[in-house]
């Protein structure tokens, strides 16, 4: 197996897409590699940060944490994949990237709980995901999720996210990622 480093760490997220990219997205209409691509291309089309496109192209990469070695379960011990691939992707990216990926499911719950029309736009499978997601914030949920510096990116990553999922949309490869990838990665300690 691969050991993961700063130096290949795009690399190897490029052949884990390329890899499995085409499985199925948890019973929505597009591929993994497909949903992926879309999020990060309506991202850079509404003009968010390079940090947020990123952000937008990995926040499912928690679906593969398995391919992250064995001490992958330690950092995401549940099968939270906001959580797995926030851990996977802390050691090598900025929290501008990391933390949006980290908060894109309670982004969910979030906008279910405080814009009521919100859900009605939901994809069946996403509707079936929040059940098992703890359904929409409560109150304090609300307040504490608001109080994030990372509120508004985390919301504009979760519109991405569900905008993601035409079947058939053209976007850019992810081989047109990857300079912004590398630029994003930070130097090991």
């Amino acid at each position: 197996m691969t050991t993961v480093s700063h130096h290949n760490i795009v690399d190897f997220i490029e052949d884990i897409i390329e890899r499995r990219g085409s499985e199925s997205y948890l019973g929505e209409v597009v591929s993994m590699r497909e949903h992926f691509l879309q999020a990060a291309d309506l991202a850079a089309r509404d003009g968010a940060s390079d940090s947020l496109i990123a952000a937008s192209l990995l926040h499912d990469v928690g679906h593969y944490t398995s391919e992250f070695g064995e001490n992958a379960i330690e950092l995401g011990i549940d099968n939270l994949h906001q959580d797995a691939g926030a851990s996977v992707l802390v050691d090598f990216f900025p929290p501008s990237v990391v933390q949006p990926v980290k908060m894109h499911v309670d982004a969910k719950r979030y906008l279910c709980a405080v814009e009521p029309a919100y859900f009605d736009g939901l994809s069946p499978a996403s509707v079936q995901s929040l059940a098992a997601q703890g359904g929409p914030f409560d109150k304090s949920e609300v307040e504490s999720f608001e109080s994030s510096p990372w509120l508004d990116d985390a919301v504009r990553l979760r519109r991405y996210d569900d905008g993601a999922k035409v079947q058939g949309r053209s976007t850019p490869g992810f081989s047109d990622y990857v300079e912004l990838l590398r630029s994003l990665v930070m130097t090991p300690d």
